[in-house]
């Protein structure tokens, strides 16, 4: 039984960059791929433009497949996600069946999506100004 669950938050380095993700190795004997979608929030063109090979990261476990033994990370969700208190720790310990993170911890609903708009548009708008040139 591996010793990682849905939901905890680890740390990693990055060991690889592909167009559609980025590998990161958790220990000696488990690795995990962050999505392209889940490194940043808002559109991501080239995901080496956030995430360096070597790199150490604080991500957050979002599936682990039973059968391949794959885990799905996240770093788009670190912002959002509340630090885990030493009786989820405990959680982590005993838990004996797959668990499925959800973000039933957070209660942000739709106001981080309006706080952070306005700088996504206007980030978009420059890259793409940037690319123009």
């Amino acid at each position: 039984m591996s010793k990682y669950r849905i939901g905890m938050r680890v740390t990693g380095r990055i060991t690889g960059i592909q167009p559609y993700g980025a590998f990161v190795t958790l220990d000696e004997q488990h690795q995990g791929l962050i999505h392209i979608s889940e490194c940043h929030e808002g559109y991501v063109k080239r995901i080496s433009d956030y995430l360096k090979i070597g790199q150490q990261v604080e991500v957050i476990i979002l599936d682990i497949d039973e059968y391949t033994g794959k885990i799905s990370l996240s770093l788009r969700c670190i912002a959002h996600a509340p630090r885990p208190t030493s009786s989820d720790l405990e959680i982590y310990k005993t838990f004996r069946h797959k668990h499925f993170w959800t973000n039933r911890h957070v209660h942000a609903g739709f106001a981080p999506i309006a706080a952070n708009m306005d700088t996504w548009i206007k980030d978009s708008l420059n890259r793409l100004d940037a690319e123009e040139r």
